[in-house]
């Protein structure tokens, strides 16, 4: 069978599961009228989404000794729970219930032995985007094991919160933003002097001592683009606003909403980062952060994969954190501009299944599909299966790619403080190289006259490539108690590229012929990761700290070849293709090993509520050999560093951090092999910025930031054949971001850089050069809203502008790409499991230049693409 009829073969089965699965269950699914409110944040997997207010800061009209007593729901009516929210308070944590409508829900105690157990009839929980139909956060606090939300059965809710030793407290208030569930900790509740906490007898309200009903009203909505905590800046679970560091998160809500297939597309919401020197439609996804190039800086659930920046984005990754600056002292090596990490979606406790099919203009068909559930009956291991297919031609001749991704994860709760995660992918692209065309003829005159943009410059059959990567690791984490954790990761990345392409190399003098030559080329790269912390919370007199301490070792093996040939010229105008000659020739072979040591120490310090500082050191030793097999030399490099990072924030009031930082890092890639010094490519980084919560669901940073790498080669002045690192290149910005909700169903993210990236010493370039591919001013914004009530509850709306300035094609200024304004919008229609939407980028089908590679490599941007989706989750 022919592989490229795979995609669309399993677009059509997966239609075909979905609309026979519709109309089997369209009856079964209930209709509702829905009047939302807007509540603080989401749990995904005991991971804090948003913070919401605290119990002290609730008027509660009325408490656990007098609860409110309402007529309970209809019980023909079953009310849809939609969201579970949790946050820590000064009493301990809040839990609040929301439904699509606002209704009387009855709540009967059920409580038993250590477990505070609420039943509420006539309720059913669908949590959205993944979350299945169960809520779960472990260990919220050192007396309390887990706490559930969970479908007892067709039309009952159980919440059930377990204590370690004894029934734990739980307040329950009625409040505008839903039923609150305040599990109060030990050390706060009432308690006998000089008595410990573990013998409190429980202080629980009436509700909690017999079978007395308690009626209350919920309400409340989902979360969507706000992500206030994220693990990639500190190895915590930190608040972004605690944290001296630029950091935004690209959350799933953003990636469904604009069906975002590639990482490229994922990164124009982030301000500082742009396409690199490649096509957005090639598998490399090349980026720059902050003027600098980043396709190696990439990291798989907060460990380094350099195979992520050249093939690995896919249906299996929950959201994208992107750290800008660098980052050596948590990563090592490289992070000069900053750190992408994809983070993957872990299994889920209650079956959840989810299909999607999509198709669109150019012959495009993805499908995918999403399972997850447990394996044993005490739901102590789970599983994950992420799978998908795609298939897709272009607007430029003789281009037609396929991709693929299967990615299995299995985690085991070996214990209530023990568990271990395994997980492994694999991906794969296969098609052709989109080369672009020569610049005159496009960008500058070409008195031929002007190239078509859709001219492809290789051969129908003599362009393609097969770029795979095969991932496998494990994550293991033990809990000694409430305030120390210890973590292993180790991850395998197995990456190979295969290539046999035909490739443009120079205009001749008539500026209508470009020379060309064929390469049969061979890449084999193999990482190991082994990266080992521990992470403990401590307090000296009325100063607290939060640790992080470990070792990092990591190897990575790589073996090239190249054979090269120059074979006929192309007529740009006058195309002729099929007449090619090939007398090939060895170009390189060679092997190389580089390995990495390194030990980090870092300190959260809170030395006041509103004022903490953040100190990290690490010191690496890093190595390099190399073995050039065609003239039979080899090479050794070996280098230490020591990475610093030093940050305060100031919080004159809770949602407002001003921030301050310094940090450093270091590459040894760029100098390790020929006559340079063996010194690495150091990166330094001077920071300031606020950060603010504007409300408890939208969040904003402006950063001023001033970045330098040194340590670069140049050629030698007294002997050109020579290479000295003495090379130097600046980059000053300011940055600006804003996610999360501006109004019930309006979201928006969007963002502005202004980055001023140049070269600031060197003996070849001239100082003063604009870098290549850096506008100086750039701007995103996207924005949806969607209907939140009446017959067209769930339809929504999406529409963004996205601009890039002028831009450098070549690193000696000789041409400007010209600035462009892209347009993307959507509609789509959400209701009960099912959602279907239609994606169109480049609404106006406006002609661009995305980039640009070299003068003869300018990089055309897709012309209009529309796009139709339809999902279901059951």
């Amino acid at each position: 069978m022919n592989p490229k009829l795979l995609p669309k073969i399993f677009f059509v089965v997966s239609s075909i599961s979905f609309w026979g699965a519709m109309s089997a269950t369209a009856q079964e699914i209930p209709k509702q009228e829905v009047q939302s409110k807007s509540v603080a944040s989401v749990v995904h997997n005991s991971k804090l989404i948003r913070e919401i207010r605290q119990l002290s800061q609730i008027e509660h009209p009325k408490t656990n000794a007098q609860m409110l007593v309402q007529s309970p729901a209809p019980s023909s009516e079953i009310v849809q729970v939609i969201g579970v929210k949790a946050t820590p308070t000064d009493k301990g944590v809040e839990v609040i219930l929301q439904t699509s409508k606002s209704a009387q829900l009855q709540i009967t105690n059920r409580s038993t032995g250590n477990n505070f157990i609420a039943d509420i009839p006539n309720s059913q929980l669908r949590l959205p985007n993944g979350d299945a139909f169960t809520f779960r956060s472990e260990k919220p606090l050192a007396e309390i094991t887990e706490i559930t939300v969970t479908n007892l059965d067709a039309n009952t809710i159980r919440v059930t919160v377990t204590g370690n030793t004894a029934l734990p407290t739980v307040e329950l208030f009625d409040d505008d933003t839903g039923l609150v569930f305040g599990v109060v900790s030990a050390a706060t509740a009432a308690q006998p002097p000089n008595k410990p906490a573990s013998e409190t007898p429980p202080q629980t309200p009436p509700s909690a001592q017999s079978d007395q009903p308690i009626e209350l009203v919920v309400t409340g909505e989902q979360d969507g683009y706000s992500v206030p905590n994220a693990n990639v800046g500190t190895r915590t679970d930190t608040p972004l606003r605690d944290i001296p560091q630029s950091i935004q998160v690209v959350p799933q809500q953003v990636i469904e909403d604009q069906q975002a297939t590639r990482l490229t597309e994922v990164l124009k919401n982030v301000p500082g980062v742009v396409t690199g020197g490649r096509s957005p439609r090639d598998p490399f996804n090349t980026i720059n952060i902050r003027g600098f190039s980043a396709l190696s800086q990439t990291l798989l659930n907060g460990v380094q994969d350099r195979s992520i920046g050249f093939v690995g984005f896919g249906s299996n990754i929950e959201r994208v954190e992107v750290l800008k600056g660098p980052a050596s002292v948590l990563f090592g090596q490289g992070g000069l501009s900053g750190q992408v990490n994809l983070v993957t979606k872990q299994p889920l406790r209650d079956p959840f299944y989810s299909v999607e099919a999509s198709a669109g203009n150019y012959n495009a068909y993805n499908s995918a599909i999403d399972l997850s559930g447990p394996l044993n009956d005490s739901k102590t291991v789970l599983y994950r299966l992420n799978a998908s297919a795609g298939t897709t031609e272009s607007f430029i001749d003789f281009y037609n790619q396929q991709e693929y991704l299967i990615a299995p994860t299995i985690s085991w709760q070996i214990s209530d403080r023990t568990k271990l995660t395994l997980e492994a992918s694999y991906s794969l692209t296969q098609g052709p190289y989109d080369f672009g065309i020569p610049a005159v003829g496009s960008i500058l005159p070409n008195p031929n006259g002007t190239i078509p943009r859709n001219r492809s410059l290789s051969e129908p059959d003599l362009n393609n490539a097969a770029n795979g990567a095969f991932r496998i690791g494990y994550n293991f984490e033990h809990r000694f108690s409430e305030n120390w954790q210890a973590r292993s990761v180790f991850q395998t990345s197995l990456y190979h590229l295969r290539r046999n392409i035909l490739a443009p190399l120079g205009l001749e003098d008539d500026l209508r012929t470009i020379d060309r030559g064929i390469e049969n080329f061979k890449d084999d790269e193999n990482t190991y990761n082994l990266d080992n912390y521990v992470v403990a919370k401590l307090a000296t007199g009325g100063i607290k700290h939060e640790l992080v301490a470990g070792f990092n070792l990591s190897r990575t093996d790589t073996t090239t070849s190249d054979v090269f040939s120059d074979t006929t010229t192309l007529d740009l105008f006058n195309p002729v293709y099929g007449n090619v000659t090939e007398n090939f020739l060895p170009d390189f072979n060679y092997e190389s090993r580089q390995q990495q040591l390194g030990f980090y120490l870092q300190d959260q310090i809170a030395l006041a509520d509103n004022l903490k500082v953040l100190l990290g050191g690490r010191f690496d030793i890093v190595n390099a050999q190399f073995r050039d097999l065609l003239n039979q030399t080899s090479d050794f490099k070996q280098a230490e560093a020591f990475s610093p990072r030093v940050g305060i924030v100031y919080q004159p009031i809770q949602p407002l951090s001003f921030y301050a930082s310094y940090s450093r890092s270091f590459d040894l890639g760029a100098s390790a092999f020929g006559t340079g010094l063996p010194e690495p490519e150091r990166g330094t980084q001077y920071e300031i910025g606020v950060k603010a919560d504007l409300t408890n669901r939208l969040a904003a940073t402006l950063a001023f930031y001033d970045l330098t790498r040194t340590n670069l080669p140049t050629s030698d002045p007294n002997d050109p054949r020579l290479t000295i690192l003495v090379g130097e290149q600046r980059s000053r910005g300011i940055e600006f971001d804003i996610s999360g909700e501006i109004l019930p169903g309006w979201n928006i993210i969007g963002g502005y850089a202004y980055t001023d990236a140049i070269i600031t010493e060197d003996n070849n370039l001239p100082v003063g050069n604009q870098l290549t591919n850096v506008p100086k001013h750039a701007l995103n914004l996207w924005t949806t809203y969607e209907i939140q009530s009446g017959s067209l509850k769930g339809l929504g709306f999406g529409l963004g502008a996205f601009y890039y300035g002028d831009r450098q094609a070549d690193i000696n200024n000789t041409v400007e790409l010209p600035s462009y304004i892209r347009t993307d919008a959507a509609i789509y229609y959400k209701r009960d499991n099912y959602r279907a939407a239609i994606n169109i980028r480049n609404l106006f089908d406006t002609d661009y230049f995305v980039s640009a590679q070299n003068l003869n490599r300018i990089i055309p941007g897709d012309p209009l693409t529309i796009q139709g989706t339809i999902t279901w989750q059951f």
